[in-house]
């Protein structure tokens, strides 16, 4: 298959499950490649294991470039992937507030995202779906910083993996000197959920192609517990739930984007996997309670089963345009079981030089969010009181 980037660039369009495979045979990329090789067209068998392929594959990591004679690229250049989500947002204004010339790769859409241009960034188009619109994004990058993830109508397929790979592939062959990706803690634990496994076989893709790197390994974000659990209480809707007793230790997009940058100015971060948990794990009903606690009222909580989840997830596999909706459940069955997504950030904050305390804790991110809605709606109350006219 040729490469769509030219022959300097070839994309090595391996399945992920294959790939994680050969990873647990002790297979090195190369040698994987050799093996997909030698199999039928349509094809690849590993042992037992037998898996169709949507892509022939005989490319390799690609070799470094030189690029030693070339103008210096100034350590503050990033290039920020997924700049528009949750966390690419947060990384974009706290490296402009720390004086970094940031650029965004951003897919075209119909609103554009202009309030990434009025904080002071660079927005370039560019789609990770589509290979041949990476490189022009990397000229004159020094690091990139992926937040990227699949929207939920995509195929998780499509961006995180062929799009990271594609993605990797131009930053080592561009000699993009560092490459920082966000992972999700127990990934390798869980290769039956594909995002997870998606996410540990893009982390081992990353570490053999011998780019200068960082994985950050993520538990949870406190700013998804606003829409899930204190906007419908506050609303009076119903809050979803299940009955497992998982629990999370969330952490506040705006400490993991400080965390980053701290970690990207540390030779001693280079090559770590590090994972950021927050101060505490928490189960879904200690969060209802607290978000209870601190809106003043009651939530309307509908539990569902794990055992629903369980069952969903197999009927929806017998028909294949639901293959993402149960790619996703299986996501949820995992986040359903009786686990606790946590770890010790002792050695990270001495690693880092950071303090436990200036970490914020979800009670103090929930008690500023409600304290600050709270006290709108009272404004907002008043206002509509002084405005009623009665005849």
């Amino acid at each position: 298959m040729a490469s769509r980037l030219g022959h300097a660039i070839p994309l090595p369009f391996i399945s992920p499950r294959l790939y994680h495979r050969a990873l647990d045979f002790n297979i090195s990329l190369g040698r994987s490649m050799d093996l997909l090789n030698s199999l039928p067209a349509h094809s690849s068998s590993l042992g037992n294991f037998r898996l169709p392929l949507r892509h022939q594959c005989n490319a390799r990591t690609v070799v470094a470039t030189d690029i030693s004679q070339g103008t210096p690229v100034r350590p503050t250049s990033v290039l920020v992937v997924g700049a528009t989500g949750t966390l690419g947002r947060q990384i974009v204004r706290r490296s402009l507030d720390e004086g970094y010339d940031v650029r965004c790769l951003v897919r075209p859409r119909p609103a554009p995202a202009d309030f990434l241009r009025d904080w002071g960034a660079i927005v370039v188009n560019g789609d990770l779906s589509k290979p041949e619109t990476i490189p022009a994004t990397l000229v004159g990058i020094h690091t990139i910083i992926d937040c990227a993830t699949g929207r939920p109508e995509e195929p998780i397929l499509k961006v995180d993996w062929e799009g990271k790979v594609a993605l990797i592939q131009c930053a080592k062959a561009m000699g993009i000197q560092k490459y920082v990706f966000y992972s999700i803690h127990n990934c390798d634990k869980h290769p039956e959920v594909p995002l997870m496994e998606i996410k540990y076989c893009t982390e081992k893709f990353l570490q053999d192609s011998g780019l200068n790197h960082i994985i950050i390994r993520l538990c949870g974000f406190m700013q998804g517990l606003i829409g899930q659990y204190a906007v419908p209480i506050l609303e009076e809707k119903s809050v979803w739930g299940t009955d497992a007793p998982t629990r999370i230790a969330y952490m506040d997009t705006q400490d993991i984007a400080r965390l980053t940058l701290i970690a990207m100015r540390n030779d001693k971060a280079d090559r770590k996997l590090l994972t950021f948990a927050g101060p505490r794990a928490w189960s879904t009903q200690e969060v209802i309670t607290l978000c209870e606690r601190l809106a003043g009222q009651d939530a309307n909580v509908t539990t569902v089963p794990v055992s629903v989840l369980k069952l969903t997830r197999q009927l929806t596999r017998l028909f294949q345009w639901t293959n993402d909706v149960a790619d996703r459940l299986a996501f949820s069955e995992v986040l359903a079981s009786n686990m606790v997504f946590s770890a010790s950030m002792a050695d990270t904050y001495s690693l880092l030089g950071v303090d436990s305390k200036d970490i914020v804790t979800l009670e103090r991110y929930l008690q500023d969010y409600f304290t600050n809605i709270l006290k709108k709606l009272k404004d907002l109350k008043a206002q509509s009181k002084q405005t009623d006219i009665y005849l």
